[in-house]
């Protein structure tokens, strides 16, 4: 299977060099180059019967690494499905100008961060008003930086309980209207004030244009009923511990040019896009993240600061217990079916041998030329 790291060393140290032009950009392009070969080290196993040898060399690591974070995933995915409100949820995402851009480019910490903030306390803000709501809700944000094609595209995205927790503890208020949570329009108004004064307090103001500032400028934020939101925490676990593309996506790689597909946000329908080496490292590099960067984000009684309320939250909204029921499913508990599956041990592929630790090998710590077998 092509790799993104196959394409990391078709595009050559020198175009990788020029292109990684942050200290984080430069550690994820070695650490994806490594990742799973001889320079990490490993482990070397012989099957007890025919003798043959496999081995299994150590991940990278890197939270841009298409490889990595398999079962971390799954493991963030269970608890965010397990904190989930029983509630209904909507997704609300909210754009970066075009005009922002080059900023975010230039300073990923500072505008990123701002994007997360104001729009966290956008929605906060608005949800607090008698009018709409009137309560605090729960906030999961997650940013993401690129589009399906990996074009530059910063925005964020929030799953959002539709109703929150009275001011006083004692009641869950739903949301007032059942076609939204809270206007569309003046969350966008609030959102780009927030942002704003976010920029005017670092001294960034005077690098962007005053256009944005316009009454007739639209800022772009989008709302949805998102369900119980477990649909929309599928989506975003896909790309909450790596970025931009996955390597099944990946179609081929010939005389340095790169093939790779992805859907239209639109039509649905498949589409392909063919670039050189070098510039697939340029669109995979500018989705790379500063180091420490927190890129998921939980605000109102989704944080950490509020478990307290989120308890009372939860205890209003769950059913009361059903006593039968609950016999019941005490004693299913009590007594697991004995089918219980068994992990079966991993076997020799040739003779069906049981497979033996024969030693570890060291780290080279030099990014190879080629994958070894």
């Amino acid at each position: 299977m092509l790799e993104v790291a196959d394409i990391f060393r078709a595009a050559g140290p020198e175009a990788c060099a020029r292109l990684a032009v942050l200290p984080s950009q430069r550690r994820a392009l070695q650490a994806i180059q490594q990742c799973r070969t001889a320079a990490l080290g490993g482990q070397v196993y012989g099957c007890e019967q025919c003798g043959a040898l496999q081995y299994s060399y150590h991940s990278c690591g890197n939270r841009h690494c298409p490889k990595c974070h398999g079962q971390q995933t799954q493991r963030w995915l269970e608890q965010q499905r397990a904190g989930l409100l029983p509630c209904p949820y909507y997704l609300l995402t909210f754009t970066l100008p075009a005009q922002l851009r080059a900023l975010a480019r230039s300073d990923q910490k500072l505008v990123y961060g701002l994007l997360l903030q104001a729009a966290a306390a956008s929605i906060q803000k608005l949800c607090a008003d008698p009018r709409w709501l009137g309560a605090q809700p729960s906030l999961l944000g997650v940013l993401h930086t690129w589009t399906r094609a990996m074009l530059y595209h910063p925005h964020a995205h929030f799953l959002v309980s539709a109703g929150g927790l009275s001011a006083d503890g004692q009641h869950w208020q739903p949301a007032k209207n059942p076609k939204f949570l809270v206007p569309v329009r003046a969350l966008s108004l609030i959102f780009r004030a927030k942002l704003r004064d976010g920029l005017k307090a670092a001294g960034k103001l005077a690098q962007v244009s005053p256009v944005l500032w316009q009454p007739h400028f639209k800022w772009v934020v989008h709302a949805q009923h998102a369900g119980s939101g477990q649909k929309v925490l599928d989506y975003l676990g896909r790309y909450v511990f790596r970025i931009a593309i996955t390597q099944s996506r990946l179609e081929c790689l010939d005389a340095g040019q790169v093939t790779f597909r992805y859907r239209d946000n639109r039509t649905q329908a498949i589409q392909r896009v063919r670039l050189s080496a070098a510039d697939f490292v340029q669109r995979f590099l500018q989705h790379v993240l500063p180091r420490g960067f927190a890129k998921v984000r939980h605000y109102g009684l989704d944080s950490s600061a509020c478990r307290q309320r989120r308890t009372q939250a939860l205890d209003l909204l769950r059913p009361a217990p059903d006593s039968e029921k609950t016999s019941d499913a005490t004693k299913s508990l009590a007594s697991p079916p004995a089918d219980v599956a068994v992990q079966a041990t991993p076997r020799c592929p040739q003779c069906g041998g049981r497979w033996v630790l024969l030693g570890q090998i060291p780290p080279c710590r030099k990014i190879p030329k080629k994958i070894p077998p």
